[in-house]
C-alpha cells in the first residue's frame, strides 16, 4: 500500500464515519438545548438551554466552514 492509498482510504474513512457523527453530536447539543429552554422550569435552565443551542449552532458553524475548505482543496488540488 502506498503513502497516497494510506491518505485516501483515511479521507474517505473521515468522510464517512466522523463528519457525520460530529455533526450528530452538535445537532444533539442543539435538540438538548431546545429541551431545556423550553420545557425545563427555572431561568437556570432556559440560561443552559440557551448555552447548549448556542453551541450548537458553533459545532455546525465550523463543521459546515470546514467542511467546505476541505472541497475547496479537494476541486483545487486533484488527486493524481
Amino acid at each position: 500500500m502506498t503513502f497516497a492509498q494510506l491518505v485516501d482510504s483515511l479521507v474517505s474513512l473521515v468522510d464517512s464515519a466522523v463528519v457525520p457523527l460530529l455533526y450528530a453530536f452538535a445537532f444533539i447539543f442543539f435538540l438538548v438545548g431546545m429541551v431545556r429552554f423550553f420545557f425545563m422550569g427555572g431561568e437556570e435552565a432556559r440560561k443552559k438551554g440557551k448555552e447548549f443551542m448556542l453551541w450548537g449552532i458553533i459545532g455546525f458553524v465550523v463543521l459546515f466552514s470546514v467542511w467546505g475548505i476541505v472541497r475547496l482543496l479537494l476541486s483545487v488540488f486533484p488527486s493524481a
